[in-house]
C-alpha cells in the first residue's frame, strides 16, 4: 500500500506538499514546495516522528494573514487526506 500522498495546497503560497509515512502511520518525511523557505522545513522537521492525527491536530485552522488557511493548515489537510486514502485501501 502507498502511504505516501503528493497534495496540491490551495490558497497558499506552497505549490505541492508530500508525506509519507511508515506502517504505524508515523511521519517520515514532509516536503513543502514553495511558501516561506524557514518555516517550511521548520514545520517540516517538527512533523517528522508524530503520528498523522497529532499533526492534523495540532497544525488544522491555522490561518495566515486572513486567508482562512495557511501551509500548516494545508499540510493538515494532506495528512487528512493520506489517512482517507489509507482507510479507504484497507477496507
Amino acid at each position: 500500500m502507498e502511504r505516501r500522498i503528493e497534495f496540491q495546497p490551495k490558497g497558499v503560497c506552497a505549490v505541492k506538499i508530500t508525506v509519507e509515512v511508515d506502517e504505524d502511520n508515523i511521519i517520515k518525511m514532509v516536503s513543502i514546495v514553495g511558501g516561506c523557505p524557514g518555516n517550511s522545513v521548520g514545520v517540516s522537521k517538527l512533523c517528522v516522528g508524530r503520528t498523522l492525527d497529532e499533526v492534523i491536530e495540532i497544525l488544522s485552522g491555522i490561518d495566515c494573514r486572513g486567508r482562512g488557511t495557511s501551509c500548516p493548515d494545508q499540510l493538515a489537510k494532506a495528512c487528512m487526506q493520506l489517512k482517507s486514502k489509507m482507510v479507504e485501501y484497507a477496507n
